[in-house]
């Protein structure tokens, strides 16, 4: 069992920027890939961003790219997300998922483990 706990979202304007933390419980953290997905009111769940396991890949949906980065401290259980120059389409709860093993998943059905989300709100 993983416990995944995120933190670090807020209201920021247009162009801000945050950093969202995912905090892992268990030994095993270093065994998932991990990644961060989004929900807009109304909207379906996107992929926004996965590491693999040794964090030597990483991958991003192509709205975030060169906005967003995703990293991670196997050492701490942490994943991290910056999200930079902001824009209000990103508004929503951001979710933090784990999936066993070596492939890096972009779909929310290939994630073993949730987080609760947390909200992230940009106005313009």
């Amino acid at each position: 069992q993983v416990q995944l706990v995120e933190s670090g979202g807020g209201s920021v304007q247009a162009g801000g920027s945050l950093r969202l933390s995912c905090a892992a419980s268990g030994r095993t953290f270093s065994s998932y890939a991990m990644g961060w997905f989004r929900q807009a009111p109304g909207k379906e769940r996107e992929f926004v961003a996965a590491i693999s396991w040794s964090g030597s890949t990483t991958t991003y949906a192509d709205s975030v790219k060169g906005r967003f980065a995703i990293s991670r401290v196997n050492a701490k259980n942490t994943v991290f997300l910056q999200l930079n120059n902001l824009k209000p389409e990103d508004t929503a709860v951001y979710y933090c998922a784990a999936a066993m093993g070596i492939v890096v998943p972009t779909t929310s059905v290939r994630y073993d483990y949730w987080g609760r989300g947390t909200q992230v709100t940009v106005s313009s």
